[in-house]
């Protein structure tokens, strides 16, 4: 199975001149006698690449095939069209694209769930990613003959989790919210777990020296620096959110904040990534949910979506058209086995991991965990990590070779086969109440909150106080209406006719009512209201009851 090493060398002639082609495209376009074309060029290609990804959201909607795995392949397809060849600049995607996704995720992620989940996300994107690429490394020395540096490179890369593509198949196959949480919420700590990994990797190489407790001692300082960082960062916004309450300056706040991170933390030696995730749930958990307006949270958000998506749109299709489909097909058998190799590492990390995690928290369903298996999907950021090796390195080539190819089979391969896998495993089949109970709330969460902001508007002295209370009472009928609805539906829980499965919406109110028990008791233990002794017994039953209730 192991491919010769001169049909390898055959396909790299195109790989081997990639980290320049940045390079090149910038000089180019900095040269003030070629600036006027460069630009009505690079203006075309994006119109270009707009059509195309409308095009695509349009067939693959229709086809129901991920988003992503469409682009890549209208990349593929279209890449000998364009005016004149793109490159995907691993410093664009590095400095620029990652933040952005980064703090996206993040601003939309609550951190209650987050909380809620933090064990299983902490071992996959801790000593989970550590333990699959040092699986990958190892196989991949062995089974296609890298040195052990080289080998290392691509373990590290190949233990990556681009979640892109998963989370697009959950918006279209309904799957539990807390295996929706532990998806999103490992994929934000995975990068920035990865790109330290990667550093001390290319430290190592370049300095020739390197030692595990020195290694474990600076993935502590990079990541709880990053932590730091983040949060300095975010409580700052936050204040500044509390002097304006302008939706644009505060669009322009968000998005320095995204960037700024990243690269303060790059500055100061600290994982740039884990303090653009920190800030990203600062300003979205804090600043938005209690300093800002409706309108102003309804505008960043969906400025915030729609720069995820666009920035995602370029990404995917970059990938495909970065790709040679020759030097791909002369790779094909080292990239499947490369792909064979990554997916062991995952399995030998996520089923354990996740079997030790009973001892510690809910034990996660095995169906949940083939999700999370099948779902390690490769992305932009392993080909951006892939060119940005040191070009010293000996066998670069063809790591840059075997990343590029196994980033097309997986997003391809896995991201079609996915939503099938998602469908026929059945992770959620809501039943006919519980739609109704969905509804209900859905009307309840939506007129308080306007009921809220009518509030707001009269304390301003914007809404006269009459027509307030006309507005207030056509709410008001319309909850009472619901919370009535909603109560008969709750009380018919107990009848022994109603299927067990209906009552996972019901576990969800009740475990928030726990952990809010929970939080009060700990709070008062910190601030020595309450003693240790007496409060324990109380704590180990509301944990066994939190134990027992069902997954959502």
């Amino acid at each position: 199975m192991v491919a010769s090493e001169d049909v390898i060398k055959q396909g790299v002639g195109y790989w081997n001149n990639l980290a320049q082609v940045g390079q090149q495209a910038a000089s180019e376009a900095i040269d003030p006698h070629n600036l006027g074309g460069d630009v009505a060029e690079l203006v075309t290609i994006s119109i270009i690449l707009l059509l195309v990804a409308t095009g695509v959201a349009l067939v693959t909607r229709r086809l129901q095939i991920p988003y992503t795995t469409g682009l890549v392949l209208a990349g593929l397809a279209i890449a000998e069209v364009l005016p004149q060849r793109v490159g995907l600049d691993p410093s664009l995607v590095l400095n620029l694209f990652l933040p952005i996704l980064i703090f996206e995720a993040a601003v939309n992620t609550d951190i209650s769930r987050l909380r809620s989940t933090i064990k299983p996300i902490a071992l996959l994107a801790g000593p989970g990613v550590i333990a699959a690429a040092g699986i990958t490394a190892v196989l991949i020395k062995f089974s296609l003959g890298f040195l052990w540096i080289p080998a290392l490179f691509a373990g590290v890369i190949l233990a990556i989790t681009d979640t892109v593509s998963v989370i697009a198949v959950f918006k279209e196959v309904s799957v539990p919210a807390r295996l929706s949480t532990i998806v999103e919420g490992e994929s934000l700590f995975n990068d920035g777990i990865a790109l330290v990994l990667f550093n001390l990797i290319a430290t190592a190489y370049l300095t020739g020296s390197f030692t595990v407790g020195d290694g474990l001692q600076q993935i502590a300082l990079v990541v709880f620096g990053g932590g730091l960082l983040g949060l300095a960062l975010g409580y700052l916004s936050v204040g500044l959110f509390r002097q304006t309450d302008d939706a644009l300056s505060s669009m322009l706040l968000t998005v320095a904040i995204a960037l700024g991170a990243f690269q303060l933390g790059q500055a100061f030696g600290v994982s740039g990534a884990v303090a653009v995730v920190v800030a990203g749930l600062v300003i979205g958990n804090i600043g938005l949910s209690q300093d800002a307006s409706a309108s102003t949270r309804v505008t960043l958000l969906s400025f915030w979506e729609y720069a995820g998506f666009g920035v995602n749109t370029f990404i995917f299709l970059l990938i495909g058209l970065e790709v040679d489909l020759t030097t791909f097909w002369q790779t094909l058998p080292s990239v499947v086995l490369a792909v064979l190799i990554y997916q062991v590492g995952r399995i030998l990390t996520v089923y354990p991991l996740l079997a030790l995690l009973r001892f510690v928290d809910r034990p996660i369903p095995l169906r949940w965990q083939h999700v999370l298996f099948l779902g390690n999907v490769k992305g932009s950021l392993s080909m951006a990590l892939a060119l940005s090796i040191p070009l010293s390195l000996p066998g670069r080539e063809r790591i840059i070779a075997l990343v590029f190819g196994t980033v097309v089979v997986s997003l391809v391969g896995q991201g079609l086969s996915l939503p099938w896998l998602v469908r026929r495993l059945q992770l959620l089949n809501p039943s006919r109440l519980q739609q109704q109970i969905e509804a209900l709330q859905l009307q309840l969460i939506a007129c308080k909150a306007a009921q809220d902001e009518l509030e707001t508007l009269l304390r301003s002295g914007v809404l006269p106080k009459a027509v307030y209370e006309e507005l207030r009472a056509t709410y008001q009928a319309r909850i009472a209406v619901s919370e009535r609805s909603l109560r008969d539906l709750f009380n018919q829980r107990s009848e022994p006719a109603i299927d067990r499965g209906d009552s996972t919406k019901l576990d969800a109110i009740r475990r928030r009512l726990l952990l809010a028990e929970k939080g009060a008791i700990n709070d008062a233990l910190r601030k020595r209201i309450l003693s240790e002794d007496l409060v324990r017994d109380y704590l180990k039953d509301l944990n066994e009851k939190l134990l027992k209730l069902e997954d959502e």
